[in-house]
C-alpha cells in the first residue's frame, strides 16, 4: 500500500511589517517551537530537516547555515531550498516516501523589513545581458505582464481592484494579518500610478514572519494527532526565465504545476472537487490570472466571478480567505508556507472568524515573483 504523509505539526509567529523586537533566528525560534510543541516531539526525534533559503533575500551568504540552531538541527541533516516553501514541503515529503525517515521539519521565514534594496535585489534575477542593464523597476514586468493579461481576457481594471477589497478585508478578521483594511475599488483605481495599468494598491506590502511544519508517515502521523491534514497532491514548475520568451497573458507554470498535484492527487474537476484556494496575489491580477490556470475557472471567468461575490469567504469559492499576499504581506520564498498554513487552519476549523463551512479539500499555490516564471501546487485534506 501507498504511503500517506500528513502535516500534524504547525508553528507560526504571525505576519507583521516590520519586526524590530526580533532577528529572524527568534522567528524560526519561536515557529519551530510552537510546531514541536502542537506534535508533541522533540528535534531529537525528527529524521531531517528541510530549510528554506534564499541568500540574496536573506540578506547574508550561506544562509542555510543559520538554520539549525533555532531549529534544534545542529549535527543532524539539514537539507536547504533555495525557493518557495512548497519546493521545501515536496522534498520533506519525498523523503518520508523514500523510506529515509518518518518525521520531517519544513521551515521558512521572511525578514523582509530588513532588506534596503529589494527592488534592486529582485532586479538582480532578471537577465543580464539583456534585461538587467536597462535598469527597470521589476513592477515594470508586472505592469506589461497585467495589461497583456488583462487585454487577452476581457478582465478590467475594477475586477482586479475587487479582489484587493476582498482580501484586504479578510485580513481585517485574520488575526495572523498584518495589512488588513477596508476600501472600495475606487481607492483603489485611484491610488498612486507604478506601472500602468498597475497601481500601488494593486501591489502586496512586504512582511516578516516564520512558519514551520511538522510532517509525519501515515502510522506515525495518526499517533501524534487527532487531526492529521494529509498531502494528496503537490506539483510544481519553471517555465522560461527570459522576459523575451515567456507567455505574459497566461501563468504557464501555474497550470503544469496544477495538473502535476491533480494527477496525483486523482482530481479531474477542480472547481468541484476543491472547497476553497489560497493562491498568489502578489500582484492583484495574479489571483484571477492563477485561478484560470488552474483551470478553476475558464479563461476570462475570474474577474466576473469575484466581481460577482463568487470569491468571498461566503461565495461559491472562496479564494484567499486569510487575505492573501494583500492582506497578509508579500513573504517572498515563505509566501507558499503563508498558504499552506491557512489552508492547514481552514480544514482544522480554526480559521475563527474566516472559518469557511464543511471544508474538506483545500489548495494552496504559490509563485517565486517577479522575474520567475516558477510556481508551485498542493493539495491538502482533511
Amino acid at each position: 500500500m501507498t504511503k500517506r504523509v500528513a502535516i500534524v505539526g504547525v508553528g507560526t509567529t504571525g505576519f507583521r511589517a516590520t519586526t524590530p523586537d526580533v532577528s529572524y533566528r527568534e522567528l524560526t525560534y519561536e515557529a519551530a517551537t510552537k510546531a514541536y510543541f502542537e506534535a508533541g516531539i522533540e528535534p531529537k526525534e525528527v529524521a531531517a530537516f528541510v530549510a528554506t533559503s534564499e541568500d540574496f533575500l536573506e540578506g547574508y551568504s550561506i544562509s542555510d547555515e543559520y538554520s539549525p540552531d533555532q531549529l534544534g538541527a545542529v549535527l543532524r541533516p539539514i537539507y536547504t531550498i533555495p525557493g518557495d516553501f512548497i519546493h521545501s514541503l515536496s522534498c520533506a515529503q519525498m523523503m518520508i516516501l523514500s523510506g529515509i525517515g518518518d518525521i520531517m521539519v519544513v521551515q521558512g521565514m521572511s525578514k523582509a523589513s530588513n532588506m534596503l534594496t529589494i527592488s534592486e535585489m529582485v532586479s538582480f534575477a532578471m537577465d543580464p545581458i539583456y534585461n538587467r542593464p536597462l535598469k527597470e523597476s521589476p513592477h515594470v514586468v508586472a505592469g506589461m505582464e497585467m495589461a497583456r493579461f488583462l487585454y487577452e481576457t476581457g478582465t478590467t481594471r475594477e475586477q482586479c481592484a475587487k479582489v484587493v477589497v476582498k482580501n484586504k478585508r479578510n485580513a481585517l478578521s485574520n488575526p495572523l494579518a498584518g495589512h488588513g483594511v477596508l476600501i472600495d475599488a475606487n481607492y483603489v483605481l485611484k491610488s498612486e500610478a507604478v506601472s500602468f495599468p498597475l497601481t500601488q494598491m494593486d501591489i502586496s506590502p512586504n512582511s516578516d514572519g516564520a512558519v514551520v511544519l511538522v510532517l509525519a508517515e501515515e502510522k506515525t502521523a495518526k499517533a501524534l494527532s487527532d487531526k492529521p491534514i494529509w498531502i494528496r497532491g503537490i506539483g510544481w514548475c519553471s517555465d522560461t526565465p527570459g522576459l523575451e520568451t515567456r507567455n505574459w497573458g497566461e501563468a504557464i507554470y501555474a497550470q503544469m504545476a496544477a495538473e502535476m498535484a491533480y494527477k496525483m492527487a486523482g482530481i479531474r474537476y477542480p472547481r468541484k472537487e476543491i472547497d476553497f484556494a489560497e493562491v498568489n496575489d502578489e500582484f492583484s491580477y495574479k489571483e484571477l490570472q492563477h485561478l484560470e490556470a488552474m483551470r478553476i475557472c475558464k479563461k476570462g471567468e475570474a474577474g466576473p466571478l469575484t466581481e460577482m461575490g463568487g470569491t468571498e469567504i461566503n461565495g461559491e469559492f472562496a479564494v484567499n480567505p486569510s487575505g492573501g499576499c494583500l492582506g497578509v504581506g508579500n513573504l517572498f520564498e515563505l509566501n507558499g508556507g503563508q498558504k499552506v498554513l491557512e489552508v492547514v487552519r481552514q480544514l482544522r476549523g480554526e480559521a475563527g472568524r474566516n472559518q469557511l463551512k464543511n471544508v474538506t479539500t483545500g489548495l494552496a499555490q504559490s509563485w517565486r515573483g517577479i522575474p520567475t516564471t516558477t510556481g508551485t501546487v498542493v493539495i491538502l485534506s482533511n
